[in-house]
């Protein structure tokens, strides 16, 4: 049976657990937290929601941290004491569970949980097709609702890049009802679009659930098309060991797949300097 494992019953991994329990692709979910019963009194919460909303996946809370260690997929987020996941108490778990045996990939749900990630991969020795963040996975939903309501019109595909909490839209490729945003909007507008994302950040709870879940079903199960989500570079945009945000293809509970976004020589020039700063 597949499963899936969240750290933390905050607000971040309540919405995650109930995001993957509503969709029912998932065989098991482990909410954990150690403060007391409040995962297992969260998973009933869920449980008991399922038959009025259409669904029966099998969802228990506990407070054993190393019981993830068996999981397929391990979510980093929010336990309800102390917040998101990070920095050398983060780094402390992520070796506590490869010490333990895991092969699990690790998908990092926290937007404050960047740092976290590049040192699971420069400190805790976890390869890089294992380590995957999700917070801002979120932004090209956020810049296409910006579009929406900027036009009137519907159906935007934008492209994003980047490290949090600095972005890059690709405008140059982006398309709006059949059409390129460029020819739509006025460069002015786009530019305020783009400086408008360092103030929407971070997401909240409910946005992070939805590309988390569809990152941990496709670790799981595989996907046809490319998601995008953040990944330890390997020389990608010239740097390595670097949390970046680019188009990967998932499957056999691995990251299978990495590709550059397309972006013009301006936007790409901007997005390595973004990353650059961080080397």
């Amino acid at each position: 049976m597949s499963s899936a494992a969240i750290l933390g019953a905050g607000p971040i991994g309540s919405a995650i657990a109930h995001r993957l329990a509503e969709r029912a692709r998932i065989g098991e979910i482990r909410l954990i937290d150690e403060g007391g019963a409040v995962a297992a009194g969260k998973a009933l919460d869920i449980r008991q929601a399922g038959p009025v909303d259409g669904y029966d996946t099998a969802i228990a809370g506990t407070t054993d941290l190393l019981s993830a260690a068996g999981a397929d997929v391990i979510v980093f987020a929010d336990p309800v004491a102390d917040g998101e996941w990070e920095g050398e108490r983060g780094l402390a778990l992520v070796q506590r569970l490869v010490r333990a045996g895991t092969s699990a990939t690790f998908v990092f749900a926290g937007p404050k949980q960047t740092s976290l990630m590049e040192a699971a991969a420069r400190e805790g020795r976890v390869p890089n097709d294992r380590l995957i963040g999700t917070a801002a996975a979120t932004l090209p939903h956020t810049v296409s609702a910006l579009l929406h309501v900027e036009t009137g019109l519907s159906g935007a595909v934008v492209s994003v890049a980047g490290r949090p909490p600095s972005f890059v839209v690709a405008w140059s490729i982006a398309t709006i009802g059949g059409r390129l945003v460029t020819e739509v909007v006025p460069a002015h507008r786009l530019a305020s679009i783009s400086q408008s994302l360092g103030k929407l950040w971070p997401p909240g709870p409910q946005a992070i659930a939805a590309p988390t879940a569809a990152v941990v079903e496709g670790l799981i199960a595989g996907v046809r098309l490319p998601v995008t989500a953040s990944v330890i570079t390997d020389g990608e945009f010239g740097a390595r060991g670097i949390s970046a945000l680019m188009p990967i293809e998932l499957g056999n509970r691995r990251i299978l797949k990495r590709a550059l976004p397309t972006q013009s020589p301006q936007e790409r020039t901007e997005t390595t300097s973004i990353l650059s700063r961080r080397v």
